[in-house]
């Protein structure tokens, strides 16, 4: 289906910071756009307020004078919701209240031609329950964008169940047209980046809430180690842990108390002490002035090392061994289990178990493990742990050889998966879930991650880049060490195993 022409006048409903985002993005497209707020006046201030937006970008050369002058043009304040009658696409953006969304488009489908489509920008309402109560509920669809809109890609186009697929084709069309990427989603809770989004926040909470780092630590290892733009504890101080958690909530009641998407105590402390993050001026962080702020902790050693010993294929740690010959180390290869050996010390990636655990199990001593990294040959910085008796001198050689390729240690208490590994796998199985589910494709999910939260890589083409047995293999330990289903591997994974496919053939 076609894009909506841009003569098409669009019609925005809600002057808050979503609905004014959308307003600009169509405008900035060529529609003639009416705003409306049933607060009087909302709509006129919100549009000032693009102006002087717009404005700032002119006077800094980052906007033509031509493009802010057509889409101030095409904004229109509507004082009544009467004037939107001859809209051929209504978005509303108001409160997330099912039964005050439900009023609403009921009056609109009164109001609006029969081919005028109705979106909802809710990010948690189930759009089949929203067009349930309109004689017409196939002209209904969500069009989720996210804040804020003029600057982030993404706009999940949501399915309800009587959703008429010319509808979603031409919302999807339109969306593209305005510069966005849209991705089709089937109307389930959280649709697909709130979904799939959990285990990023739930993983580093557990995580904190076992001792195995502080907070700066796991955000300096995401950001550094899993080239995420930030850590779960800065991104949920700037969310809000009060929205953050609140949506946690709703996909896990949604969900009937799925253990997977459990809220945390930690977060739900925060929220009843009121330290909702940078808005409150305290999260878990302080944002006071003249506050400090922590930073990841970091080993140091004095050894000297030389030679390592590269026994086997490395698998994902292999752009390592490259970055190991720029630095004038002697290497010697041979066969073996996958294993860096350097002095005293036995290093290999983390594959879900302990490393007191895998000590046992293949027979080795002086274990090191590596959590993941986006990329071993550009990372900043690794998380490390170590079984109990490892010798002190085998920590330090360990730390030694990373410093010595520019690898900043961090130390883990040891846990199953340590940080990023185990973050990546369970986004990773939330993503293969979505997908069996029907969701959506593995396509539109790994772009939504990417578009809408800016993950540096979407989580099923990271289970294919590190391996789906190797996926599947970090969650089954993980289960077996917690007992607990929020481990479970999804169905698709091992689907994707058996059949011997990735996510993206």
């Amino acid at each position: 289906m076609p894009a909506l022409n841009s003569t098409a006048i669009v019609a925005v409903i809600g002057a808050g910071a979503m609905g004014a985002g959308i307003a600009q993005v169509a405008a900035q497209a060529g529609h003639p756009v009416k705003l409306y707020d049933n607060r009087p006046g909302a709509a006129a201030q919100a549009i000032a307020g693009i102006d002087r937006q717009l404005a700032r970008r002119v006077e800094s050369g980052k906007l033509a004078a031509n493009a802010y002058s057509a889409c101030m043009a095409n904004l229109q304040p509507a004082d009544a919701i009467a004037e939107l009658a001859d809209a051929s696409l209504v978005i509303e953006a108001i409160v997330e209240n099912l039964q005050v969304k439900r009023d609403l488009f009921r009056q609109l489908e009164s109001l609006c031609s029969s081919d005028c489509i109705l979106a909802s920008n809710t990010s948690s309402l189930s759009i089949t329950s929203l067009a349930a109560e309109l004689a017409h509920p196939e002209r209904m669809v969500g069009m989720h964008f996210f804040n804020p809109a003029p600057i982030m890609a993404l706009v999940e186009v949501v399915c309800g169940l009587a959703s008429d697929a010319s509808v979603t084709a031409t919302v999807h069309a339109t969306a593209r047209a305005w510069g966005k990427k849209p991705v089709f989603a089937r109307s389930t809770p959280g649709f697909i980046v709130n979904r799939v989004a959990r285990p990023f926040y739930a993983e580093s909470l557990r995580l904190l809430q076992e001792g195995v780092a502080d907070c700066a630590t796991l955000d300096g290892l995401l950001r550094e180690a899993g080239g995420f733009r930030m850590g779960a504890f800065e991104l949920t101080d700037l969310i809000g842990h009060d929205v953050n958690y609140a949506v946690t909530c709703s996909v896990f009641d949604a969900y009937y108390q799925d253990m997977r998407f459990q809220p945390s105590l930690i977060q739900k402390e925060l929220v009843d002490a009121g330290h909702l993050g940078r808005k409150s001026g305290r999260g878990f962080y302080d944002y006071s002035e003249g506050a400090e702020r922590p930073q990841a902790t970091t080993l140091n050693s004095s050894a000297s090392v030389e030679t390592v010993i590269v026994e086997g294929d490395l698998g994902p740690l292999a752009p390592l061994l490259a970055r190991l010959r720029q630095h004038d180390l002697a290497i010697i290869q041979r066969d073996g289990q996958g294993l860096l050996r350097v002095g005293d010390a036995v290093l290999a990636m983390s594959d879900g178990r302990l490393a007191s655990q895998r000590v046992r199990e293949d027979a080795l001593s002086n274990l090191i493990l590596l959590d993941l990294a986006l990329d071993y040959g550009s990372a900043t910085r690794l998380g490390l742990s170590w079984a109990a008796g490892t010798s002190q001198l085998a920590i330090d050689q360990a730390v030694a050889l990373l410093a010595r390729i520019g690898i900043a240690v961090s130390p883990l208490r040891d846990s199953p998966g340590l940080c990023v590994l185990r973050t990546v796998a369970m986004l990773a199985n939330e993503a293969a879930d979505a997908q069996l589910q029907g969701v959506a494709s593995a396509a539109d999910i790994d772009l939504a991650m990417c578009a809408g939260v800016n993950y540096p890589r979407g989580p099923l083409a990271w289970a294919d880049s590190i391996g789906i047995g190797a996926v599947t293999r970090v969650l089954a330990n993980l289960q077996a060490s917690y007992g607990e289903e929020r481990y479970r591997p999804s169905l698709q994974l091992r689907r994707q195993l058996a059949e011997g496919k990735t996510f993206h053939e």
